[in-house]
């Protein structure tokens, strides 16, 4: 059965409603953490406090394998929202999927293909932005085009839309993957019978940790390439 989601237009702009309520959601939930494990700071951290400082080492660590030292704290916060955004609405509808009827109401944002494509649409934009207000428009445009030597042009324009796609799809479609298979093994039920839930809890357990898994990885991926992208952009080609 054809998935359908809620959809709304503000004039002639058509917008998805389920979308829309679970990146609002996901948001929500990644302020919540932060602010929550951040409350009363002390200098001897402990419990929800240690939660968030091994995010923040494990975001900086990311940094720091693919940019210079001097780079870390230019980016450290960017990255760090990006992975704990990534991360949220990569596992928020492997936990849970709401549907009624042909409608679905609760879903992974990153099972989308436009929220992906708009993540990593947002990650490429920054890359040029740094890159032109550290060199300037003729230092930017030497430096990622024309450098090493300048016939490599096209390739590098290329390259500019493949990393666009590829940061985007390997991201959509890990993610999306994982809710199908879930939904088919808890489809197996209803269409089977009874008889195969002693099958089909472990079945749904087993997958839903190794989708948890994925969606952590791919949000790793997600900084890292992006970092690596950014990095190419920021340091001077020799």
């Amino acid at each position: 059965m054809e998935e359908k989601t809620l959809l709304f237009n503000i004039g002639p702009i058509w917008f998805d409603g389920t979308i829309c309520l679970m990146v609002l959601l996901t948001c929500v939930i990644v302020f919540g953490i932060v602010y929550f494990c951040t409350r009363n700071i002390q200098m001897k951290p402990k419990g929800k406090q240690n939660v968030i400082e091994y995010l923040i080492d494990f975001v900086r660590s990311i940094i720091t394998d693919n940019m210079p030292s001097k780079e870390v704290t230019n980016f450290h916060l960017l990255a760090f929202t990006m992975f704990m955004f990534v991360l949220v609405a990569n596992i928020i509808g492997l936990v849970t999927k709401v549907a009624i009827g042909d409608y679905t109401y609760w879903k992974s944002p990153t099972a989308d293909p436009m929220v992906t494509l708009t993540l990593a649409l947002i990650m490429i934009a920054l890359t040029h932005f740094f890159s032109v207000s550290r060199f300037g428009l003729k230092g930017y445009f030497k430096n990622s085009f024309l450098s090493p030597v300048s016939f490599l042009m096209p390739i590098k324009l290329m390259e500019e839309f493949t990393n666009l796609l590829t940061l985007a799809l390997r991201l959509y479609g890990n993610i999306f993957a994982g809710e199908v298979l879930l939904g088919l093994i808890a489809g197996l039920v209803s269409s089977v019978g009874l008889w195969t839930i002693p099958l089909a809890i472990p079945l749904e357990m087993i997958w839903l940790a190794f989708s948890l898994f994925i969606g952590a990885i791919q949000a790793f991926i997600f900084v890292t390439l992006s970092m690596v992208y950014m990095a190419h952009k920021v340091e001077v080609e020799e």
